[in-house]
């Protein structure tokens, strides 16, 4: 998740925007940010080339036989696990693929998902229902579609097991075509087996919304809470820089304010539970050295040391290429300071509140920045898919296969020194991702 410092107007405005754009929860407010720009060419396209253009309207009917709270709940619970269910299978090659959209397309998910929402919050049933109600269904559906309660392991012995997640699409207003390769790569590898040089490792998936909100709400501790005691890898994956990888090292406690995908904007320290014993920073303890030095596929992979800090006793941020100092307090982590550095941030601190930190390799992976073909780059003229498109999606799915690959044969990093740093990005003005 990129943004450029420059743009100030363009931040202020969407502030603005945001500030008067709240997400309601009741049928009255007929639709969030979010869902209003379901309607727009691209996203009705990208449905329809996909068979996903007629899930709202069966989601509809399907919602209107219920004549009361606990058969609505039923049916969201049913519908929504459905919805996550054939994203999984049509990226796996399962079943119809619908149109000639690219089966390994993370957009039909987030677009059906959105239509999805704006029939629950539009929706007035006879038997009534009150805000609480509404909001508890919005909850189930956005849990259920997002495969969030639907990681299961088995039990057989030897099979290592690894956990993923992945985001939305985000930055829409920018240009409402674009793909997370994050969200494709979860889509790709759920309940996937990857055979290792040490054997078998079974992939589970969820994935996370780009709202500043639901992460305050505890979404991603809610999610991984069960299951990090039981993995032995987990990894949040997120779009990242421009053709790199990077297996960022450090993540901060601090959230920047770019606006997310409500137009919303959010500034201040990263909100969790028992903040008295929030530490200001986390670190990773996948085998960054093993994944670095690894052929993994064409993109290089780079152990990103950087972080923005304030230093102990100062007052302005200082960019320091080897890690933070001690009594520093955090300004961007190697994942800058949005929700890819915020989710980055919030797994690492809940491994480590739940004592694992000496025994279960995790942090997070930044992809390169997916991009359309030549020739095709420009929103208002451009086509929804590309060759070049597909083409540097299924290699940031391959490669992200791969790095885990090796991350879950590897022995976890002992505590060293930051190596020298890598090169800095293209345009040295980038600051969060996500």
């Amino acid at each position: 998740m990129t943004h450029i410092r420059a743009r100030i107007g363009v931040l202020g405005l969407a502030l603005v925007a945001g500030l008067t754009a709240t997400p309601g929860a009741s049928a009255a407010d007929a639709s969030t940010v979010e869902e209003r720009r379901l309607d727009r060419t691209a996203p009705q396209e990208i449905l329809r080339r996909s068979g996903f253009d007629t899930v709202a309207a069966e989601f509809a009917r399907a919602l209107g036989r219920a004549d009361s709270y606990e058969q609505a709940r039923h049916i969201v619970v049913q519908q929504g696990s459905r919805l996550w269910r054939r994203a999984v299978d049509r990226a796996q090659g399962r079943g119809p693929a619908g149109g000639d959209l690219s089966r390994d397309d993370d957009r039909p998910l987030y677009w059906a998902r959105l239509g999805m929402t704006r029939e629950v919050r539009q929706w007035e049933p006879d038997f009534g229902l009150s805000g609480p109600q509404r909001a508890q269904l919005l909850d189930a559906l956005e849990e259920n579609s997002r495969g969030q309660n639907a990681i299961r392991y088995p039990h057989t012995k030897g099979v290592k097991r690894i956990l993923v997640t992945g985001f939305d699409p985000f930055t829409l207003d920018r240009d409402i075509r674009i793909s997370n390769p994050s969200g494709a790569t979860a889509l790709a590898l759920d309940g996937t087996t990857i055979q290792t040089a040490d054997g078998p490792a079974r992939v589970e998936t969820a994935m996370f919304p780009v709202r500043w909100q639901d992460f305050g709400d505890g979404v991603v501790e809610r999610t991984l809470r069960p299951y990090l005691p039981h993995v032995d890898l987990f990894t949040t994956v997120s779009q990242g820089r421009v053709g790199r990888f990077d297996v960022e090292r450090t993540n901060g406690a601090w959230r920047g304010g770019y606006p997310d995908n409500q137009n919303l904007s959010v500034t201040g320290i990263v909100p969790v539970t028992d903040p008295a014993s929030q530490p200001q920073w986390t670190s990773t303890t996948l085998p960054y050295k093993a994944i670095v030095a690894a052929d993994t596929g064409r993109f290089p992979v780079y152990d990103n040391t950087s972080v923005t800090e304030i230093p102990a006793g100062g007052t302005d941020p200082v960019v320091r290429p080897d890690g933070p100092t001690p009594g520093s307090t955090a300004r961007a982590g190697g994942g800058g300071d949005y929700l890819s550095n915020e989710i980055a941030y919030r797994a690492t601190l809940l491994r480590d509140r739940l004592g694992l930190h000496s025994t279960l390799p995790g942090g997070h992976v930044h992809t390169p920045v997916l991009q359309f073909g030549t020739g095709n780059t420009d929103p208002a003229t451009g086509t929804v898919t590309d060759p070049e498109f597909v083409r540097n999606r299924l290699d940031i799915i391959a490669q992200v296969r791969a790095i885990l690959a090796v991350a879950v044969d590897a022995p976890a990093p002992s505590p060293s020194p930051a190596p020298a740093p890598a090169p800095a990005p293209a345009n040295a003005t980038e600051r969060t991702r996500g």
